[in-house]
């Protein structure tokens, strides 16, 4: 039966948040657990950098088996803002897609979905600031975005590391880089063969 009493469930930071499967870096599929602690890290940092705010529109259009979703829904609702639901048939059809990108402000994707929305005719907005990251980001892709949109983010980071690891924003013309690493995190790049971790 039912219970009519809230179950007495005590949260802590490190509680599981959720279990992501992916194979990630090695290649081999896995499950990755994701505390509460990482996770909030990971909101809190956006909302300050590359920045959301109350008021503005996010368009969702990744779906839920793909990390950086919790960043479309998670993001907004967080700070104030209100999460635009594309569907899995928006998300396929370039022109559906520019329909309704008018509707948001700010807007996450792969660089696939960006190459994808220019094929069919779209030529960025100067008051969308744009999310690019799950792949490496062409220079000739980012020096577009970067004179079309009024900002452009690079976000890099495996599952393993909650999402976005690391973020910057692009400049038309300025070499892509992977940028700095997210609040309250290191980044450390290790040659090939070294084992970890360090002496």
């Amino acid at each position: 039966p039912e219970t009519t009493t809230a179950p007495d469930v005590d949260v802590t930071p490190e509680a599981l948040d959720y279990v992501l499967y992916t194979s990630g870096s090695t290649g081999r599929p896995k499950g990755v657990a994701v505390s509460h602690r990482a996770f909030v890290n990971f909101v809190t940092s956006m909302a300050e950098t590359p920045g959301l705010h109350p008021g503005e529109r996010m368009l969702a259009l990744t779906t839920i088996s793909f990390d950086i979703a919790g960043l479309e829904i998670w993001g907004p609702l967080t700070t104030g803002g209100t999460v635009v639901l594309a569907s899995r048939e928006d998300a396929a059809d370039p022109n559906r897609l520019a329909d309704l990108l008018a509707r948001a402000d700010i807007m996450q994707a792969t660089p696939t979905t960006f190459a994808m929305l220019q094929s069919s005719g779209w030529t960025g907005r100067d008051d969308l600031r744009v999310l690019v990251g799950g792949e490496a980001v062409p220079q000739d892709l980012a020096d577009t975005l970067a004179g079309s949109c009024a900002a452009v983010w690079n976000m890099y980071g495996p599952t393993e590391t909650t999402v976005w690891s690391t973020c910057t924003q692009l400049s038309a013309g300025v070499p892509v880089s992977a940028g700095r690493p997210i609040a309250n995190t290191d980044l450390r790049i290790v040659a090939a063969g070294t084992r970890w971790p360090l002496p």
